[in-house]
């Protein structure tokens, strides 16, 4: 999608902090991260959000879980962590692009909102 953000960060367009990519996932550090480690993992391929998860795109949804999965390990985060995906303007989602937040790096509350 032309006019979106994330798909402009996965194409190269836009800079990032990136820390992981590969032919279908992308993952950088958060611009405003709120814990010690903020990742966003996102697929190449524009889906708007969870939402938005079909039969014909959901492997790319777990791709990204994979590759939580691999951030996870690799930065440490042996005591625990959180993933949080956003939808829709009353879910907190500000860019319109299926993206898992990766947080951790201290104890998180267990509350959310």
């Amino acid at each position: 999608m032309a006019d979106c953000i994330f798909c402009k960060i996965a194409s190269g367009e836009l800079p990032s902090d990136k820390v992981y990519e590969d032919d279908e996932v992308v993952a950088f550090r958060d611009i405003a991260p709120q814990a010690p480690t903020h990742i966003l993992v996102i697929p190449r391929e524009h889906i708007e959000s969870a939402a938005k998860i079909s039969p014909d795109n959901s492997r790319l949804a777990a791709r990204c879980l994979e590759a939580v999965a691999r951030l996870a390990a690799s930065e440490g985060l042996d005591g625990g962590f959180r993933i949080v995906s956003n939808v829709g303007g009353d879910g907190g989602q500000t860019v319109g692009h299926l993206h898992f937040h990766l947080l951790g790096g201290r104890k998180l509350g267990e509350r959310l909102a």
